[in-house]
């Protein structure tokens, strides 16, 4: 087992002179999807020891909590040649994989969300829908069209009232009542919408527009576009902070965060990374204009105090004190990390 705060590359320590540990007070456990080995790695935080790396299905792409955080649900997209159709039940508590969910052949699994203890939602890019699954049965119970092309990240209500599907095909974001289990409503946000994430406690939804560069506002229920925030470099991932007032956005091209203000909707701060890349480095995005670490997946902890950045062509997480912003940690998970969540669950249970 490998302490990872120790192990670091002796080149990436001498570049990070103020790397500390985040206070004890924040004991969990994250959870990594690393997209090319097919698995999911769990490390302790705040010291972010390896606990466990887990088999899953190839290509995995996002992982969802259970409500009672027990629980991991992790979409297997799979490959450029080979369509994914999975998904993985992860027992946390005995840290092993409990189960494997057919979902319909070529279904693509993508954005996912656990939205009450009996059902999840996974939008599906080969299908152009979303799935509601059960899981007591661990079977898809209803298929809702958006009928929009590559519906591809998905955030949902707290409460399992609804969600809403950014395309990055389209360039749309879809609004889906899960009490009716209906598409609501779709409205135009940009070329290549695919971040999403609820702010100022769900009454607005932002989505990153990655080919146009921006970031579009919407009221909810009904949707209504409000703004279009300028930010440039590939915006690809978003999280929201409620209790700052900010909402983050990872920019792959550009290899940097900006930070923004929810109320004034502009553009506050912007960090740009320094991370090295190892020379053999090679992710999905790598090619298409987009160099540097490429920031990707994005996570604030549940207690709103952990930034988590999965750098995918660097194949390291880096971490910031959400307060400050402060960097405070960088370490590897696996290779190509993307998707994250993180429990307050100390694990393994004693």
């Amino acid at each position: 087992m490998r302490r990872l705060m120790v192990l670091l590359p002796g080149l990436l320590l001498s570049l990070l002179p103020g790397l500390c540990l985040l206070p004890a007070a924040q004991a969990g456990t994250l959870l990594v999807a690393n997209k090319a080995e097919g698995s999911v790695t769990l490390l302790r935080t705040p010291g972010f020891e390896r606990i466990v790396t887990l088999p899953v299905g190839e290509g995995p792409h996002e992982i969802a909590l259970s409500p009672e955080g027990l629980r991991a649900l992790v979409s297997n997209y799979g490959t450029a040649g080979r369509p994914g159709n999975t998904l993985t039940l992860i027992d946390l508590a005995s840290l092993r994989p409990a189960a494997t969910i057919e979902l319909p052949p070529g279904a693509r699994p993508h954005g996912i969300a656990w939205v009450k203890s009996d059902t999840a939602v996974v939008t599906t890019e080969g299908l152009g829908s979303v799935l509601l699954v059960d899981m007591n049965t661990l079977t898809v119970r209803k298929r809702i069209e958006v009928d929009q092309d590559v519906a591809h990240m998905l955030a949902a209500a707290r409460d399992g009232s609804g969600a809403w599907v950014a395309s990055m095909g389209s360039g749309t974001v879809a609004e889906l009542d899960l009490e009716s289990e209906a598409l609501a409503g779709v409205s135009a946000s940009g070329a290549g919408s695919e971040g999403i994430a609820l702010v100022n406690k769900g009454s607005e939804v932002w989505v990153s527009n990655r080919e146009a560069g921006t970031i579009s506002v919407f009221s909810v229920r009904p949707l209504h576009k409000l703004a279009e925030i300028e930010v440039g470099g590939f915006p690809i991932r978003l999280a929201a902070d409620d209790t700052r007032g900010r909402v983050f956005a990872t920019l792959a091209a550009d290899d940097a965060l900006v930070v923004m203000d929810s109320d004034s909707r502009e553009v506050i701060r912007r960090i740009d990374f320094d991370i090295p890349v190892p020379e053999n480095a090679d992710s999905i995005l790598a090619g298409r204009g987009v160099s540097g670490s490429i920031p990707v997946g994005l996570l604030l902890s549940r207690d709103y105090e952990m930034l988590f950045v999965a750098h995918t062509q660097a194949d390291v997480i880096s971490v910031r004190e959400a307060r400050d912003l402060k960097q405070v940690a960088v370490f590897s998970a696996g290779s190509e990390p993307d998707g994250m969540a993180w429990t307050w669950m100390d694990l393994p249970l004693k």
